[in-house]
């Protein structure tokens, strides 16, 4: 059975993906869930092709996408692919998910739960930097779980985030947004609960001197030479990351700024009832990981 986008979306609510992949998390720390490393092929022209597979005890997928970041110029998708996923057990297909919407509302759901684990406060208003797909899936799981309704948008020119918040005004009536350009962001963010850098930047965006009660959440760079949270703001927070072996490699915020590995903290570590989170502001870094796509897997398959 393959499911076009619409279908994929609708058969992963972000109540039920949070959960799932907070219940991965531990599984793939205690060795239950295995993934090696993303398989990342260069396809020339800042383009790639990335292989991502992930085994559990009941199910195991395989990821295959394609990262063409000169697409939108041409008007085309700038992430395609799918997701297979089989039953363990016998091998047989059970089903193909659209890669692109899986990426983006899983990924959207591991910033949910980083949030319900780290912020000072649950967040009334938030500050997006980007415009892209992640940028709308984020913005619609954080109304979705969160119920917040204000948020500032913040595009690389003014008018790409003029752009965003007119586009989402229309399906999302509810909401504020606020379009600033990244150049003219404070040093000390907007007075948002909550900074969500989702872009492919060499250079940092996030401010670098946020107030301690504003987390700080890095989700688009996920390549070494990428980075959008600058040294000056890590240097001052304790670091989280969605899985420490991938970000050892890929997270390039934390590689160029020369952090201390054994300081940073694998989001799992945070996840059992009895162990909560240190006092102190954070910042969390995602790149992503092969394990949160077997979770989706898991919930599309229980909508079936």
């Amino acid at each position: 059975m393959r499911l076009d986008a619409a279908e994929t979306a609708r058969k992963l609510p972000y109540s039920e993906l949070v959960a799932e992949i907070a219940r991965v998390a531990r599984q793939s720390a205690s060795g239950a869930v295995s993934a090696p490393e993303r398989l990342v092929v260069p396809l020339g022209n800042n383009a790639s092709l990335l292989c991502m597979p992930a085994v559990a005890p009941d199910i195991g997928i395989t990821k295959i996408i394609t990262v063409h970041q000169q697409n939108a110029r041409a008007g085309l998708p700038g992430i395609q692919g799918e997701v297979i996923v089989f039953d363990v057990a016998t091998g047989r297909r059970l089903m193909m998910l659209d890669g692109p919407t899986v990426t983006a509302r899983r990924t959207a759901a591991v910033t949910l739960l980083a949030i319900e684990r780290l912020a000072a406060r649950p967040p009334r208003n938030a500050l997006l930097i980007g415009t892209g797909v992640q940028a709308e899936a984020h913005l619609e799981a954080l109304f979705e779980y969160f119920q917040i309704r204000s948020f500032c948008v913040a595009g690389r020119e003014l008018m790409s985030a003029v752009r965003f918040c007119e586009k989402l005004r229309a399906t999302h009536p509810d909401v504020e947004t606020t379009p600033v350009a990244v150049s003219s962001l404070d040093p000390t963010g907007v007075g948002s609960d909550v900074v969500i850098a989702l872009t492919t930047s060499r250079t940092p965006v996030i401010p670098p001197h946020l107030p301690a009660c504003t987390l700080a959440i890095g989700v688009g760079a996920f390549r070494p030479e990428m980075a959008e949270l600058p040294e000056e703001l890590l240097r001052t927070r304790r670091i989280v990351v969605d899985h420490l072996k991938g970000a050892e490699h890929e997270a390039g915020d934390l590689l160029q700024a020369g952090v201390d590995w054994s300081q940073v903290t694998e989001l799992s570590q945070l996840l059992e009832r009895e162990v909560a989170p240190q006092s102190g502001s954070y910042a969390f870094k995602s790149v992503g990981h092969a394990s949160w796509d077997l979770a989706a897997a898991r919930v599309a398959l229980r909508h079936l």
